[in-house]
């Protein structure tokens, strides 16, 4: 059996607290009777220290738990697996925390970057790649486009008139159950950056919210003329009308000149949206604060 992740984290405040006194006695709750039986399992002897009621520790029978795990290529006692990757884990001894890790995934997000010839590969539009936000060096990115849908990041490029003022930007997927984590790290690493930060997504109350909690800069959306046009009451589902009170706020304190004004009173007050991936005509760059 192994100590469990209670049972350690308890040894170590027991550690903390033997810093300022010789010894300290712990009631026979679950987690003292988990030490008491990997201790029995280890043939660490507790008969002077163990009663009915508690067991006393003392630095000695530390000293022997610590010899036990160290032998067992386990980590000592004071050393949190918490929040290591499993790999980070491996390294401290043979034991996983998989409760407790870092999800393989927590710094990982997905990035299109212009075609990158690989041999025994075609050439494809854009090249996609997962990559751990730690490896992208930020400052050589002059925008950054957020990509709601995964299908449309699949077929994004920014290769179109007004994303053309912008050097080499920066285009990510904006994250699901397994990227969502990631991008939410970037999105606050970009923020700290003061570059536009450019949300490519759904034409609903959701997507504007979506952008707004990821504090994009503008929407890439379709002029208003073709909106207008082309938005339906379709695409306005019901599950989102408890975005639309933040929405109205956010209308609200638009002077009544902003570009945004006319996109928000279309999505609220005629109740009419688009998903991204039916866009047409030409896609503007419209400020969302």
């Amino acid at each position: 059996m192994n100590l469990s992740s209670r049972a350690r984290n308890r040894l170590n405040d027991v550690a903390r607290e033997l810093l300022r006194q010789p010894s300290v006695e712990k009631p026979r709750g679950q987690w003292v009777n988990n030490v008491v039986a990997w201790c029995n399992q280890h043939d660490i002897d507790l008969t002077t220290r163990i009663n009915s009621k508690t067991l006393r520790f003392d630095a000695a029978l530390l000293a022997q738990i610590n010899d036990v795990l160290d032998s067992a290529r386990i980590a000592p006692l004071g050393r949190s697996l918490s929040g290591l990757t499993s790999s980070a884990q491996a390294k401290e001894g043979v034991e996983e925390d998989k409760a407790n890790r870092e999800s393989p995934r927590a710094r990982r997000v997905l990035v299109s970057f212009p075609p990158q010839p690989i041999a025994g590969l075609a050439i494809e539009p854009r090249a996609i790649r997962d990559v751990d936000i730690q490896t992208l060096k930020l400052s050589a990115f002059s925008a950054m486009i957020q990509v709601e849908n995964l299908d449309s990041f699949y077929e994004f490029s920014p290769d179109i008139a007004s994303l053309s003022g912008y050097t080499n930007p920066l285009v990510v997927y904006r994250g699901d159950s397994h990227y969502g984590g990631g991008f939410a790290l970037l999105a606050d690493a970009w923020r700290k950056t003061h570059r536009p930060h450019i949300y490519a997504g759904d034409f609903d109350v959701k997507g504007v919210t979506l952008a707004l909690d990821s504090n994009a800069t503008h929407l890439l959306l379709p002029s208003i003329e073709w909106l207008t046009q082309n938005a339906t009451p379709l695409h306005v589902p019901a599950e989102q009308f408890p975005y639309q009170r933040r929405l109205r706020k956010h209308l609200a304190a638009l002077p009544a000149a902003h570009p945004l004004h006319e996109y928000l009173t279309l999505l609220l007050e005629k109740q009419r949206g688009l998903k991204q991936q039916w866009f047409g005509g030409e896609l503007v760059c419209v400020g969302l604060v």
